[in-house]
């Protein structure tokens, strides 16, 4: 008898110095993970993400920016080529900023809680605490998850593989396929706990310039104009859809033009933005045609409309699939725009693209893309919008 307790005794010995040496399961690093993020107030990331589409393979230098109260600056440069985009969240509504053009979109939307983020620690802890079957794995002096995901434009992402170190701070997430390949993935090399933010850090102003007075006043222009050519291209024949869309509008979302890397949680960009508000719109000087259209689908028709801002050229294409392809030139807003426009936000190779039930809208390489159909599912549109590529990427 007093063998046996011994033996007991000594076990529970093991056990304990087993967990004073830091040794946790599955329940336990989901609750010490909850259990941060619920005490931190904010946080700040910097990392790399890298997003592959078919062949080629796009690379975002990223800063993240949260504070409580539903607060995010999301700052993505594209290393190839510079370009700056900023997604912001604050008591005004969700906005995706340009700040090289001085331009702004303004959603009303979910935005980040409507799909998964893989820059985001509260999206990443949120997937992994919802799926109760989550994979768990004490792996290379640190943890490791795997879990289900969500992300409603593009079905074809399933799982996410998340790599803790030992103490419980994210050190990688890989966004897998349904064959187990790596689509995107996200290197923290940088999270700070309970960082402090100015007042004023998450204003729009601080990203771009604005005279409040006009830019009000071009949004709802713009916004009616290209409400009114969204419809008409839907519903029209080809002819018809030609002359409606060659009315002057701003049909765009997004834009691609150089700006000054700004990743830094202090930086302003509201000088790289006057710095290029001399710069000409954009020419269109070669057709850039979509790599991938749906079955029994062929280009009908070609039109180059001149505009107040340069040019736009019209691709019809029809057939069982029919869609249309505007392409047109941006140019620098010096008043500052704030354009409201409804869908999703999505990334779309190199850049953040509008997403919509009927059509798909980015800008790149100076050229804004408007893709439109009224047979076209979304899905559809999307692959449409992702097989059009202008620039140099790394394989």
């Amino acid at each position: 008898m007093k063998r046996k307790l011994k033996i007991f005794f000594l076990i529970s010995i093991i056990c304990i110095v087993l967990s004073g040496c830091g040794v946790k399961n599955n329940k336990d690093v989901m609750k010490d993970l909850v259990r941060k993020l619920e005490n931190a107030n904010s946080y700040y990331v910097d990392g790399v993400m890298e997003i592959v589409n078919n062949e080629n393979t796009y690379t975002y230098n990223v800063s993240v920016a949260y504070k409580k109260k539903d607060y995010y600056k999301i700052d993505l440069v594209n290393t190839l080529n510079n370009h700056e985009q900023v997604i912001l969240r604050n008591d005004e509504g969700v906005y995706v900023v340009t700040p090289s053009l001085n331009k702004s979109f303004k959603f009303q939307s979910d935005w980040p809680y409507n799909n998964s983020q893989v820059y985001l620690l509260n999206s990443i802890v949120d997937d992994l605490s919802e799926d109760d079957n989550r994979d768990f794995k004490v792996k290379d002096n640190g943890y490791y998850f795997v879990s289900n995901v969500n992300y409603p434009n593009n079905k074809s992402l399933v799982k996410q593989n998340v790599f803790l170190d030992k103490n419980l701070k994210i050190k990688k997430v890989e966004v897998t396929d349904k064959d187990g390949k790596v689509q995107i993935t996200m290197k923290f090399n940088k999270i700070i706990y309970n960082k402090k933010y100015s007042d004023d850090y998450f204003e729009l102003s601080k990203l771009i310039k604005i005279s409040k007075d006009k830019s009000e006043i071009d949004s709802n222009n713009s916004t009616n104009s290209s409400n009114n050519n969204s419809n008409d291209i839907a519903n029209n024949d080809s002819n018809t859809t030609q002359s409606n869309v060659g009315n002057d509008s701003n049909i765009s979302t997004t834009t691609d033009t150089t700006t000054n890397n700004s990743n830094s949680e202090n930086s302003d960009n509201t000088n790289n933005a006057n710095d290029d508000q001399n710069k000409p719109a954009a020419s269109i000087e070669d057709v850039v045609y979509p790599m991938y259209l749906p079955s029994n689908t062929t280009l009908a028709n070609k039109e180059v409309v001149n505009t107040n801002n340069g040019e736009r050229l019209i691709l019809t294409f029809s057939g069982d699939n029919p869609f249309v392809l505007v392409e047109e030139t941006v140019s620098y807003s010096d008043e500052g725009l704030i354009i409201p426009v409804s869908g999703n936000l999505d990334f779309l190779n190199d850049v953040i693209g509008v997403i919509n039930d009927n059509s798909v809208t980015f800008e790149t390489g100076g050229i804004g893309y408007y893709i439109v159909s009224d047979k076209l599912g979304k899905n559809e549109l999307v692959n449409i919008a992702r097989s059009i590529s202008v620039l140099p990427v790394s394989k």
